[in-house]
């Protein structure tokens, strides 16, 4: 499944190659800090810079006996090194290397999601501007309520998404952390001036306190920020399959030649990319209860959060990285139906003017209730007859003994509903 949704910028982040590679990363920083504090002589620390390396499949032939892989990854590393490898995991539990190389990890696959939620906010804004004044009838209960405009659609999902965007940095910035503090998180065997030296040329913050590991409650908060991002990638999906109707047609997605819609159907043209990322923010919303589910360990440490978080670290951030550059995809080909959004505007016959007028009749005088039943009236009419809304309220002498001429006009006028649109965008883009 990995491999169908990855992106190679972020795929390589997730390849057993560079796990180990972070992990000799960690492993450095470690051997730097105590090279700096004394320990480790100039001649040994110079044979570990230049020899430290690994061979993949040697670490995986070791695994397969001691079914301890950072055991594996140490052999296979000191086979490299010689002698001076003595000095390499001095002190440390493997999860001071683990923890703080997953952090590195995420950090690295956070910058890739937002940059993809960059790409995502440069198009959304775009399309709010394009489409500011295209006016479309807006929906509630799926039922045609009062207009709005198409591009302040698109202004609510970037608003959403720049909510997003910041839960997403606090988030990669609450797990920039590392911790080398040993077994139970004491320094027993280590000092917090090493830790503090090797997360300083990591470009970690030290974690205030840990115990064998990192605390997962910031693995929550990374991986349910990743679902929140889905859901939005979600709920703006849906909207646009229900758009996609045959009955609205208000937008399309971008059919390419040759594609196909229907084994069976050659008409067929199905909002397949956003019905697959409504499916795909299924799993990572999936994968965020398993981080919570994480979080509650035995005492200082057990190991049933690691088996977890092999799958949902890899298969979060990369869905999550290709469902933001697919929903870009989608929107910056998106088919704009200006015909049909004005068709599907009136076909319910001017029904929206209704509380414009119902607020025109309780301006002048009439209790609220009296003035609804006399719309009301009058709208459950125009469906039954299929006549416009507007007509029928000219020529309803009830109303007219009302409201004048100039006044119907008034409240008759389309642009009425978009009157505050330049105040909403100032508030929105800060323009």
């Amino acid at each position: 499944m990995i491999e169908r949704y990855t992106r190679p910028e972020m795929g390589s982040i997730w390849t057993l190659e560079n796990k180990f590679r972070v992990w000799l990363e960690v492993e450095l920083a470690v051997c730097e800090a105590w090279h700096k504090l004394g320990v480790i002589p100039v001649k040994e620390m110079q044979e570990i810079r230049e020899k430290a390396d690994f061979d993949l499949n040697r670490i995986l032939e070791i695994e397969e006996q001691t079914k301890h892989d950072v055991i594996a990854f140490l052999t296979a590393v000191e086979e490299k090194v010689g002698a001076a490898s003595r000095f390499i995991h001095l002190g440390c539990t493997s999860s001071d290397i683990v923890d703080t190389a997953n952090s590195i990890l995420l950090v690295r696959a956070g910058k890739l999601i937002q940059d993809a939620l960059d790409l995502v906010l440069d198009t959304l804004k775009k399309l709010s501007y394009e489409h500011k004044e295209l006016i479309v009838i807006g929906r509630t209960h799926g039922v045609h309520a009062e207009p709005t405009s198409f591009g302040l659609k698109m202004a609510g999902f970037y608003a959403e998404f720049m909510r997003h965007k910041k839960r997403w940095k606090n988030a990669v910035e609450n797990i920039r952390i590392g911790k080398i503090s040993g077994a139970v998180g004491t320094y027993a065997h280590l000092s917090p001036e090493v830790e503090k030296i090797a997360c300083e040329i990591l470009g970690l913050r030290v974690d205030p306190i840990s115990t064998q590991i990192v605390q997962r409650d910031r693995y929550a908060h990374y991986f349910t920020s990743l679902a929140l991002i889905a859901g939005g990638v979600e709920r703006l999906c849906v909207e646009l399959r229900h758009l996609q109707r045959t009955e609205v047609l208000e937008v399309e997605e971008g059919f390419s030649k040759g594609q196909k819609g229907s084994s069976a159907m050659p008409h067929k043209k199905n909002p397949i990319s956003a019905e697959n990322l409504s499916g795909l923010a299924r799993l990572v919303r999936t994968n965020s209860l398993a981080s919570m589910e994480n979080m509650a360990l035995w005492h200082e440490r057990d190991i049933s959060h690691s088996s977890v978080e092999r799958v949902i670290m890899p298969d979060s951030t990369i869905l999550v990285h290709y469902m933001l550059h697919r929903l870009n995809s989608i929107l910056s080909n998106l088919k704009i139906n200006k015909d049909n959004m004005a068709r599907n505007l009136m076909s319910s016959f001017g029904l929206f003017y209704s509380q414009r007028v119902l607020l025109a009749l309780i301006d002048k005088g009439l209790k609220r209730q009296q003035a609804y039943e006399l719309v009301q009236k009058t709208a459950l009419s125009c469906w039954e007859e299929k006549v416009s809304f507007e007509k029928k309220i000219r020529e309803n002498q009830d109303i007219t003994n009302y409201l004048s001429k100039e006044e119907l006009d008034s409240i008759f006028d389309l642009n009425y509903y978009i009157r505050y649109v330049d105040l909403i965008y100032n508030r929105v883009f800060g323009e």
